[in-house]
């Protein structure tokens, strides 16, 4: 797996810090005032807080537990504590590879070269959880892979998939620029109860 969706970007503005998953890693994804988006390991390395709770502090995010600040490498750069400190550098936060292209915010949780994924200059519309596998849902529209889903419909639309556990994942929707948003979004309601087998 090389680069996955993780949100879309208007859900993510500057100052903003929220909570995501890839399988079993937890992660805290916030974007700089300067509009860089990044994605972190979920816990503060101080208490094992979420950072995900935390707020965005200029160039840097705080943990909401006991304020500690670290920068957009990870290293902690203050304790509000012991404010003349200067932290050791073993005190960092995990960090991944995180960009943002095509309205949607990818992360690679490992090095990688691979290019991103082609939107094929669709348009964002929503994020969607739903109870259903990764994998499984891939297997429903006879995709090789799930990383992105192309789908038949009136809205040319394309699936960024994020596998969360393995029986839930997010469907990051995309579609023609001039497709009707709502309309995109009611289909998406309907799609999702005729994939988790609810009654309409």
């Amino acid at each position: 797996m090389d680069w996955v969706a993780v949100a879309l970007t208007e859900d993510v503005p500057a100052g903003v810090v929220i909570p995501s998953r890839i399988e079993d890693t937890d992660l805290a994804i916030w974007c700089a005032p300067s509009g860089r988006y990044h994605a972190w390991s979920d816990r503060c390395p101080h208490r094992g807080m979420r950072l995900s709770h935390g707020f965005v502090r200029g160039e840097t995010l705080a943990c909401i537990y006991h304020g500690w600040q670290y920068r957009e490498n990870g290293s902690c750069d203050y304790i509000p504590a012991h404010p003349k400190l200067t932290p050791p550098s073993t005190i960092c936060v995990p960090t991944y590879a995180c960009t943002e292209a095509d309205g949607v915010v990818w992360v690679s949780l490992h090095q990688t070269d691979s290019a991103m994924p082609d939107m094929g200059g669709r348009q964002p519309v929503r994020s969607m959880p739903i109870n259903l596998s990764a994998s499984d849902l891939a297997a429903h529209f006879g995709a090789e892979d799930f990383t992105t889903i192309a789908v038949v419909s009136d809205h040319d639309v394309l699936f960024a998939v994020q596998p969360c556990t393995d029986s839930a994942c997010v469907i990051h929707a995309l579609a023609s620029p001039d497709a009707d948003r709502s309309s995109v979004s009611r289909w998406l309601e309907d799609l999702r109860a005729t994939l988790e087998g609810v009654p309409a």
